[in-house]
This record gives structure tokens, C-alpha cells and sequence, in this order.
């Protein structure tokens, strides 16, 4: 309470949701964790608290809030995610960022949360409508940034291990 008597709610926002000018991959990546951290919020604070509100008989005003369980498996869900048709791009010979933007322009177009309009299908972009907002990304660097790949030196150096275990690691890396 102020000393005026009224009440006042602060906001955190402890996970950081960031749109910039230019977003890649690796804002993907950080906004797909953002909102798996949101959901958690949801499920764990405001839907667990509700439920817990109704089992004790607590008289309150329901909350309603997002599921954003759409976005997740737009970017994630395997079959047609934005990263798992990374990945099999990824495993596909010659493939470029451009034949990964033609890929998810065909897979996800028309799909909830995602877009694809002239402009952006020009440009190989795409936009991704998160919990806090539509945030656009260019396709530039993706195939090359998700591929990552392990050095050689260090693969053989796993595979030389007198460690079952690690020989197994290195041979699925």
C-alpha cells in the first residue's frame, strides 16, 4: 500500500523477452526458452494457485491466461517445428538457408502463430507470434549456425576413450 492507501502491483519481467532490429538463430533459441519459462510460470504460479484457491474455498476472481503450448510446437514439436526442420535440413546434403526457408514457407504457412508474408517470403524471413509479441526472424546463418559440428580432433578424442560410455557419446555426436 502507498501511503495514500492504494494498493500497487510491480512487474519483473524475469525472462528477458527480446525483439531486435535483426533476430537469427540464436534469438530462436533464447525467445523459444522465454517461452518455455512462461509457461512454467503459468502452470506452476497462476494455474496451480487457482486450483488451489478452488480446493480450499477461497473466494476469488479466476485469472485467465495464454497457452502458449502453440508456440512451443511451432518452434519445437517434432514432425514440423521450426527447429526439427532445421535439424533435417541439417542432415540433408547441400542444403542452404535458403532451402530452409522454402521448407518451413511450406510446412508452417497457414499454421497458427507463424507468418510468412510477401515481404518477409522475399527476404527469407518468417515471424513467430510469442506470448509477448510478433518478433521476425531472418533465415541468414541458421543452417550454418544450427550445424555446430564437433572437431574432429575432439570426436576422436572421445571415440579413444577406454570409457564404453563416452565411445557411445561420440559415435551419436
Amino acid at each position: 500500500l502507498t501511503d495514500k492507501g492504494n494498493a500497487v502491483i510491480g512487474v519483473l519481467d524475469i525472462f528477458g523477452f527480446e525483439s531486435f532490429k535483426v533476430n537469427s538463430f540464436e534469438q530462436l533459441c533464447i525467445n523459444y526458452c522465454n517461452e518455455a519459462l512462461q509457461q512454467q510460470f503459468n502452470l506452476f504460479v497462476l494455474k496451480n494457485e487457482q486450483d488451489e484457491y478452488e480446493r480450499e474455498g477461497i473466494k476469488w476472481s479466476f485469472i485467465s491466461f495464454p497457452d502458449n503450448q502453440d508456440v512451443l510446437d511451432l518452434i519445437w514439436k517434432k514432425g514440423f517445428g521450426i527447429l526439427n526442420i532445421l535439424d533435417d535440413q541439417c542432415r540433408a546434403p547441400g542444403t542452404t538457408d535458403k532451402t530452409f526457408a522454402n521448407d518451413i514457407y511450406q510446412k508452417l504457412t497457414g499454421k497458427p502463430r507463424f507468418e510468412a508474408n510477401f515481404r518477409q517470403v522475399g527476404a527469407r524471413q518468417f515471424g513467430v507470434f510469442h506470448y509477448a509479441g510478433l518478433v521476425e526472424y531472418d533465415t541468414d546463418g541458421f543452417v550454418e549456425k544450427n550445424r555446430d559440428e564437433l572437431p574432429r580432433e575432439a570426436t576422436e578424442l572421445l571415440l579413444s576413450s577406454s570409457s564404453g560410455f563416452v565411445k557411445e557419446l561420440a559415435e551419436i555426436i
